[in-house]
């Protein structure tokens, strides 16, 4: 039976937390991922159909951080705006890896990199106070981040890793996704046997006004919300969230941490109730798993990019089925 499948991946397969940025490092990031993407996609069926969403907070950090640096020569655009150029160059970069290892391959297989845009609501709770979540920028040490709130006042900076050196990151408003406003092109594609990225860092965030037209907002969509309603527009059957780790884990950085394994939705959601997953890393993708189980997929996993094949065999990462 044919199946449809939903990649979310994490911003380490962009960007590594160690690294500046550069194009040079985020193609080779690219190059590994889409690597096992390749691998993926040849053991597939004909008839099955694969469809690819990503982070970009590191990119729309550096980004911002240019256009603060160059402020006084060339304007600064709004947060919507960097996040499309954001979504173009990482598309960008992950179409064409992707299609050099599929002609190695002998795959014939298109893929096509979308310009996607994602409706929200102006009266968001992520909108007001300090409940700004989404992390985007380079992780940062206490004492950077203590400088870059007495620099930018305005700045919403949080702890988003219970230890480490560099456990604080800038967040900013992550308002829930409403609906993907290409859903019927993205369909169209996916139907015709087209590898589509879309949805790209949780989409341009747009709200509609009272005339019904759209206008961007200054936000950052969660991708991995985000590619939850994408999978439920393309009837995903397996929403595989891809990160930097094998597995989920409850009680994590405490002495009794544990690893999930395959468990039921029940036991997800009262992990998930009783606060073992952080909001700014675990949480969001472990409430997208949920909501993608409740709205009718079959089976959701979060594992790491090297374990990716292995966890749709289900011998690896956090397997979550109802």
């Amino acid at each position: 039976m044919a199946k449809v499948i939903l990649i979310a991946l994490g911003g380490n397969a962009i960007k590594q937390s160690n690294e500046k940025g550069s194009s040079e490092e985020q193609f080779n990031n690219c190059r590994k991922t889409t690597k096992h993407i390749s691998e993926i996609i040849k053991n597939l069926d004909q008839e099955d159909r694969l469809i690819i969403t990503h982070g970009n907070g590191p990119q729309v950090g550096n980004l911002m951080v240019q256009q603060k640096l160059s402020q006084e020569v060339v304007p600064a655009h709004p947060m919507d705006v960097v996040g499309a150029m954001t979504q173009g160059q990482i598309g960008y970069m992950l179409q064409q890896t992707l299609i050099n290892h599929l002609k190695k391959m002998a795959l014939d297989v298109p893929v096509c990199a979308i310009i996607n845009q994602v409706l929200v609501d102006k009266n968001d709770p992520e909108f007001f106070g300090d409940k700004a979540s989404k992390p985007v920028g380079n992780f940062l040490t206490a004492e950077e981040a203590k400088e870059m709130k007495q620099n930018n006042p305005q700045y919403i900076i949080k702890q988003v890793k219970p230890n480490g050196e560099r456990c604080w990151r800038r967040t900013v408003p992550s308002p829930d996704p409403i609906s993907n406003l290409e859903a019927e092109v993205i369909k169209k594609l996916v139907n015709a046997g087209v590898v589509v990225i879309a949805s790209g860092g949780g989409g341009i965030p747009v709200l509609e006004d009272e005339k019904g037209n759209y206008q961007g907002i200054e936000a950052v969509i969660d991708k991995d919300l985000a590619g939850e309603r994408l999978a439920e527009i393309v009837g995903a059957d397996i929403f595989l969230i891809l990160t930097d780790v094998e597995e989920a884990k409850i009680n994590y950085g405490k002495d009794n941490e544990k690893g999930l394994g395959k468990i039921t939705f029940k036991e997800a959601k009262q992990y998930f109730d009783e606060g073992h997953f952080l909001a700014g890393s675990m949480g969001p993708k472990v409430k997208a798993c949920l909501r993608f189980l409740e709205n009718g997929g079959k089976k959701a996993i979060i594992t790491s990019l090297d374990n990716a094949l292995e966890a749709l065999k289900e011998q690896s990462g956090t397997i979550i089925e109802k």
